[in-house]
């Protein structure tokens, strides 16, 4: 039986550098949607950052956003899952991160909110959601509730630092990813960052759940990416393809790989002709 469900990744793989995405890409999913293929997105964005994309592609149904966390409907923006830290752990993330003099950031559904130590990293945290709110407080302007997601960027050692801490009281409940930070517009050097979210949710639990939604079995999606947090998806998909120039693991664990390069795109059009030919 053929796919009936394509699943795309946002930056790198639909979304080019400067965040357009390529007219071929674009008349390609149009032609697949014309064919009766459903068209939808499996990103570690926010839904603010996620849908002007989906509208673009003229996406009807589910998105998949914080890597799963948050799956929303772009048709009403009606929330149909959402999975949050829970506000315990919420606020000790936060707590953690103050402590350790930290930017601060927090995903709320709506945006995200950061402290004065988060402006000089703001542009680059917009990638995940163009909706940010300067406040005093991260924590007390959450006043007790929870969030999507908590980030914290600053020195290495500092962030290992609140990484351990917050892993420590966490346990289980908690995803946590360290990785290095580029930016820039800043002088600092050895800036790491620290994504905390709540444990369970992937982008593979995420194609799992679209596919429920549409009644369509996981061997009849087909998902395209480019990243670390891509290969959940490519494990549960019943066909993958990774785009050129992916690190290394990304590309081995698709089933397929791309001649398109990441970040300059083509590669959603080089997918389509390659499986609805």
């Amino acid at each position: 039986m053929p796919a009936k469900l394509l699943a795309l990744d946002l930056d790198g793989t639909l979304l080019r550098k400067d965040g357009s995405i390529h007219p071929l890409d674009l008349a390609a999913i149009a032609q697949a949607q014309a064919r009766g293929i459903i068209v939808t997105i499996a990103t570690g964005r926010m839904y603010a950052g996620t849908r002007p994309a989906a509208l673009a592609i003229k996406a009807n149904g589910p998105v998949a956003c914080v890597d799963g966390s948050h799956i929303m409907d772009v048709r009403d923006d009606s929330i149909v899952h959402r999975k949050a830290i829970s506000a315990e752990l919420t606020a000790h993330a936060l707590a953690t991160f103050a402590d350790a003099g930290v930017a601060t950031f927090a995903f709320c559904d709506d945006g995200i909110v950061h402290n004065a130590a988060g402006d000089a990293f703001a542009r680059y945290v917009a990638t995940w959601s163009p909706a940010l709110r300067r406040v005093d407080e991260v924590a007390a302007s959450l006043d007790g509730g929870d969030a999507l997601a908590t980030l914290a960027v600053g020195p290495r050692e500092q962030i290992a630092a609140a990484a351990a801490a917050v892993s420590e009281r966490g346990g289980a409940e908690l995803f946590t990813v360290q990785f290095a930070v580029s930016h820039s517009s800043s002088e600092q050097q050895g800036l790491h960052a620290l994504l905390v979210r709540a444990a369970g949710c992937s982008k593979g639990t995420a194609i799992a759940a679209l596919g429920a939604h549409h009644s369509i079995a996981v061997e009849d999606i087909v998902v395209v990416g480019d990243w670390l947090n891509d290969v959940s998806m490519f494990r549960v998909a019943g066909r993958s393809f990774a785009m050129a120039g992916c690190p290394p693991e990304v590309a081995a664990a698709a089933t397929d790989q791309l001649r398109a390069v990441a970040a300059q795109g083509g590669g959603v059009a080089e997918a389509i002709a390659r499986v609805w030919p």
